[in-house]
């Protein structure tokens, strides 16, 4: 898994030893709701998280800010559910709501999708939001995703709440020609 770098931040694999900075923000109500999951219930949690779900990944990266070394969210190109095309690949990501409206997960996001289609060379990626958050939405827009439309009660959380799915995508084609290679 490659490290990647911006000014502010460092994205690089996630490791036992980030189950306090994960659980520090992954406890909170306003951050895995958004993002679509329940927020952690305990330390034990969020270490089965990192060890089963976003260690064995190659495309899972903890944000770390560079100022002070500590973890503040996470990053990664997943499985797109909603397309069945080769080469396609969903942009999904989470940030501790203590960086919040800094710019932080939009530098990390531009940094990843460069990764993706000049690196990595995928065809297309999507992102999708809950219609309440706005933040996600502004990252997505900033980074230059189109908007596709709304799949209506599309995503149930494992406490039932069920959402709709804003979907945006971007081909490669499209990312070389609004941010170059």
């Amino acid at each position: 898994m490659k490290t990647l770098g911006t000014e502010r931040l460092l994205l690089r694999r996630w490791a036992r030893g980030d189950v306090d900075d994960l659980y520090e923000y992954a406890r909170l109500p306003d951050v895995g709701p958004h993002a679509g999951w329940l927020p952690h219930a305990n330390r034990e949690e969020s270490l089965n998280v990192i060890v089963n779900g976003l260690m064995p990944s190659n495309y899972q990266w903890a944000i770390v800010l560079r100022e002070n070394q500590r973890v503040i969210g996470s990053i990664g190109l997943g499985e797109d559910k909603k397309r069945s095309v080769a080469n396609a690949r969903a942009l999904g990501y989470s940030l501790s709501k203590h960086y919040w409206h800094r710019g932080l997960m939009t530098e990390a996001a531009l940094r990843v999708l460069h990764y993706a289609f000049v690196d990595l060379q995928f065809a297309q990626l999507a992102c999708y939001h809950y219609e309440d958050n706005v933040a996600s939405r502004r990252v997505i827009e900033k980074c230059g995703f189109s908007f596709e439309g709304v799949l209506r009660r599309c995503s149930q959380l494992a406490n039932g709440v069920v959402h709709d799915d804003w979907c945006y995508s971007m081909t490669r084609d499209e990312y070389l020609h609004l941010h170059g290679g």
